[in-house]
């Protein structure tokens, strides 16, 4: 077991991830540094959804390492990894999943609550974070009546407001429309950028990819390639081996 280099937030090396015998990952290996936007692109498919959910400790990959901060994500006991995605990791989903009971700014702040955070601290914080998200004047609706595009920047402010180390971000503008998309990929950036949280972004758009500071490329669980986005040009990136 070799540690990971020093300015690495996420270091993974020869993932290997099998569904029902099918391969997910083949030999997958990559750095994130911290306050770094990584996108991970490829097709429906390639790879990407277990790739994040691996570099979260959601799922132990079956061979390989997955290092966050010098810990060995791998090898952590359940309960661990739990608490450490709970603490320092937020998650974002292509489907806004709200607790359809309760008022938006109990849905963002809900890590908090269940973290032990009083109340009225916790809502303090959600409701600075959906502010940040444009967001703050639904906090006290439910989610039955926001539109889709406000539901999944409540779901935002949600992985957001425990400021995580690192956050996870798996087509979080796919069941939106492009206006919409745009919106929330703005915001989100904006908030990642200010805050400098490290962002793992799983997407097969090359519009979406081209806010990461850096691409990688998947293509039936095996890395094809790695961009750096600087310009217009990079927007391409995600249907590139380079």
């Amino acid at each position: 077991m070799v540690a990971p280099p020093d300015n690495d937030v996420i270091w993974a090396r020869s993932l290997h991830h099998a569904h029902r015998g099918s391969p997910a990952l083949v030999g997958v290996s990559l750095g994130v540094r911290e306050g770094e936007i990584l996108a991970v692109c490829g097709a429906r498919g390639s790879g990407k959804t277990t790739l994040l959910r691996c570099l979260s400790g959601q799922l132990v990959p079956q061979q390989g390492e997955v290092w966050f901060n010098s810990s060995p994500v791998h090898t952590m006991p359940p309960l661990l990894r739990e608490r450490m995605r709970r603490d320092r990791f937020g998650w974002i989903d292509p489907e806004p999943v709200l607790v359809p009971e309760l008022k938006a700014w109990e849905n963002a702040a809900l890590p908090l609550l269940l973290s032990g955070v009083p109340r009225r601290a916790a809502k303090t914080t959600a409701l600075e974070w959906m502010e940040r998200l444009d967001i703050g004047a639904a906090a006290q609706k439910r989610p039955h009546v926001l539109l889709r595009a406000e539901q999944q920047r409540v779901a935002v402010a949600r992985a957001l407001v425990t400021t995580p180390s690192v956050l996870f971000a798996d087509e979080p503008t796919a069941t939106l429309h492009s206006t919409d998309a745009a919106h929330v990929l703005r915001t989100v950036t904006a908030a990642v950028r200010s805050h400098r949280v490290t962002m793992v972004l799983a997407t097969h758009d090359p519009d979406t990819a081209s806010v990461a500071d850096r691409v990688i490329t998947l293509g039936d669980g095996r890395r094809t390639g790695t961009a750096t986005v600087t310009d217009a040009e990079g927007r391409a990136a995600c249907s590139l081996s380079v």
